[in-house]
């Protein structure tokens, strides 16, 4: 490849500058062609609204895709969690990499871990699928909480802690320790407790899906640093999300991961959706083969859907995308 310099689209986020920095590493080791980040701002990063009224889908994203098939960058990273289920046809997702930690922390006051905070603690998150989970595990054990509907990058969000407005908020495990504050951490939200959001922890690189040689060869270049399990994994989740007309907002956790104790790998995919006062939930898992192509990841997604929308699943999430 040339040594012209590659153009990589990213939010101007504190978070989406750290997990493009390090793709950005990535990809030089891989090509040995530098990488200049290009800023670009986003819908959802100027909006004052909750993702819930904005619909979520797409806000943190359709800015980088444009700017890609403007020809403006050569490739983008995404917050896999963020991308919409429907991929355009003019765009590919050239690798998704290693996944990191998928589950959601707290960060409370007085280091106090989730079952430890006092009646009546109030806990701040942006996402109706946390809140659903939260409030159904509160009611299940007996826990006196509020979830408060909250906005901000980390800071904003930390600081409504430390100022003691909130008694805790919920964050990605993957965001905090990419951006260096794991350490802030008080509990780790078991994923028995916490189903996360399909495709946490996972970041996608996109690039124009062009026939031309230099697509194609940035294309195979990015490849390098696909991890397959990943690929297959976020898939299946992403194929849940997608057969229930989800948006990225609704009620909707999903994860696949390899099942424990098992001598031959097996895939496990649970889904979960809820009213998000905790106080209806569907529930569902299934386990087999880990999938050994796309069709199959999406098909184990489908089918797990199919049986949630069976037990009522579509009666749990409000609006459902179109």
């Amino acid at each position: 490849m040339s040594m012209k310099a590659l153009r990589l689209g990213t939010r101007r986020s504190k978070l989406a500058m750290a997990q493009s920095g390090q793709v950005a590493d990535a990809v030089r080791r891989v090509t040995g062609r530098p990488v200049e980040l290009v800023e670009i701002t986003t819908y959802g990063d100027v909006s004052r609204e909750h993702l819930a009224q904005i619909g979520g889908t797409g806000v943190f994203v359709t800015a980088l895709r444009d700017a890609l098939l403007r020809g403006e960058v050569d490739f983008a990273v995404h917050s896999l969690k963020d991308l919409p289920t429907a991929q355009p046809e003019e765009l590919t997702l050239a690798a998704i990499p290693l996944r990191e930690d998928p589950r959601d922390v707290i960060v409370a006051r007085d280091a106090l871990k989730f079952t430890d905070l006092p009646r009546g603690a109030r806990i701040g998150t942006g996402s109706p699928r946390r809140m659903a989970q939260l409030n159904a595990y509160a009611r299940a054990h007996g826990l006196d909480i509020e979830t408060v509907p909250v906005r901000g990058n980390v800071d904003t969000r930390i600081g409504f802690v430390h100022s003691g407005e909130l008694d805790a908020v919920v964050l990605a495990a993957a965001g905090l320790n990419r951006i260096g504050r794991s350490d802030e951490v008080t509990d780790f939200l078991s994923v028995d407790t916490v189903l996360p959001a399909p495709g946490q922890g996972a970041l996608a690189i996109e690039c124009r899906a062009g026939n031309t040689a230099r697509d194609t060869e940035l294309i195979a270049a990015l490849g390098e640093l696909d991890d397959p399990f990943t690929r297959v994994a976020v898939t299946a989740e992403r194929s849940l999300l997608a057969a229930l007309e989800a948006g990225c907002s609704a009620p909707v956790g999903a994860l696949a991961d390899l099942a424990d104790g098992q001598i031959v790998k097996e895939m496990r995919l649970r889904g979960v959706v809820g009213t998000t006062d905790g106080t209806r939930m569907v529930q569902l898992s299934t386990t087999g083969p880990v999938p050994q192509t796309h069709d199959r990841a999406m098909a184990l997604g489908r089918e797990l859907a199919d049986e949630m929308l069976a037990q009522g699943a579509a009666g749990l999430m409000g609006e459902r995308a179109q």
